[in-house]
This record gives C-alpha cells, structure tokens and sequence, in this order.
C-alpha cells in the first residue's frame, strides 16, 4: 500500500500505481501544479462505457488542461498507448497530453492552426501550461 496525498488514503501499490504517484510528485514538487488542481483516476463515460483518466490536471478556472495516462514500467509507449489517451481527449478536448510509463515520458500539445498535436521537447511547468 502506498498513500497517495491527493485522494488522501491508501491505496494498493501496482507497478502503474508507483508510476503514477511518482509522477504525481513530479508534477507537483518540480512542475509547481497546484495539488487541488490534479485529479487522480477522473471518471468519464465514453461510448456508453465508463472510463478513467489518469490524471486530469485543471487550470485556476477548473478548465480541465492536461491529461496524463500512466501505464506500468514494462509497457512500451506504443500507438495503442497514444490512440487511448487521444480517445479520451474525445471527452475533455485538452491542449496537452502526456503519456509515461515512469521510464520514458512523452508530452504533446495540441496546434489550433494545424489542428494536429505538435511534440514537445519537456513536460511544460504548470504556469506554461495555463499562459
């Protein structure tokens, strides 16, 4: 069992759980996102289907702006990974995605001219991500 200080309980320690609340830390400690700011395991329906979303990083006015999906240390960072973070942009229709599996990190961000997702070199800071 692990803690996980923004749903305040324990919660079982899974090989995507560590990523997650490493990355969690990360965010938080080094990217200075608000922890209020940060849902963890955001329920959404899609399709008629329930779904959750990773992580769900909203700005000061609740605007949901980034997505996380965290996937286990052994699971490679493939087009299934990117087609399902995508998907459920379908729902929260954010400017950034972020895909980890605690090993690799890649991060996008969505271009209105080019309506397409552009790579970004760096995870953004929280004040990036919200100018």
């Amino acid at each position: 069992m692990i803690f996980d200080s923004l749903r305040r309980k324990y919660v079982r320690l899974t090989p995507e759980e560590w990523v997650r609340q490493n990355f969690i830390n990360y965010l938080v400690h080094e990217g200075n996102y608000p922890p209020g700011l940060i849902g963890v395991e955001v329920p959404f329906i899609f399709n008629k289907l329930k779904r959750r979303a990773d992580l769900l990083v909203h700005n000061r006015s609740g605007e949901p702006v980034m997505i996380v999906e965290c996937k286990s240390p052994d699971v490679r960072l493939d087009d299934e990974v990117f087609d399902q973070i995508a998907t459920y942009n379908l729902q929260f229709k954010v400017p950034y995605l972020v895909v980890t599996n605690g090993m690799t990190h890649y991060a996008c961000r969505f271009n209105s001219a080019e309506n397409r997702f552009n790579d970004l070199l760096a995870i953004p800071l929280y004040n990036e991500l919200i100018d």
